[in-house]
């Protein structure tokens, strides 16, 4: 299996944008015209033996269960740490290769893996069903900007 990095992340003071390097700038054609993206991106700083052997956290989130499977998490610490996060295209510079988004949860200098166009018909579901320990929490990507995530994490 091999895996190409496509572009870094770049956080730049209040900036964040996704740099695509340019033998990948034609793939993206036509993603303007989309208000969102799915980024799949790599947690390069748990990139280690160590993280990738953990299958259980211990109680990362105030309300939850006091150990969690890996893949019931947003953890970063997985087999294979790759990270997906749906952000919002506020504009996008096609000559340089940027794309300026919303809030991500990446550092900057990330390595990007691949990019989709979020489509309602394929990525949302109208009445997820969630455990009750998760269930106080943003119902949508546009109230979690407000939620006070660091009251929820234990980590």
């Amino acid at each position: 299996m091999e895996l190409k990095e496509i572009g870094k992340i770049k956080v730049e003071g209040e900036s964040m944008f996704l740099q695509i390097y340019e033998p990948y700038r034609k793939g993206t054609r036509g993603l303007k015209e989309f208000s969102h993206i799915d980024i799949l991106w790599w947690f390069d700083r748990c990139d280690n033996e160590e993280s990738r052997r953990v299958l259980e956290i211990p109680k990362p989130y105030q309300k939850a269960p006091d150990t969690l499977g890996v893949f019931a998490t947003r953890s970063p610490q997985r087999p294979n740490p790759i990270a997906l996060s749906v952000v919002q295209i506020l504009y996008m510079d096609e000559e340089q290769g940027r794309i300026y988004v919303t809030f991500i949860d990446a550092l900057d200098g990330s390595s990007i893996l691949d990019l989709k166009p979020y489509t309602p018909s394929l990525d949302r579901v109208n009445e997820p069903e969630v455990p009750s320990w998760c269930s106080h929490w943003p119902d949508c990507y546009e109230k979690s900007g407000e939620f006070n995530w660091e009251e929820e994490f234990l980590f």
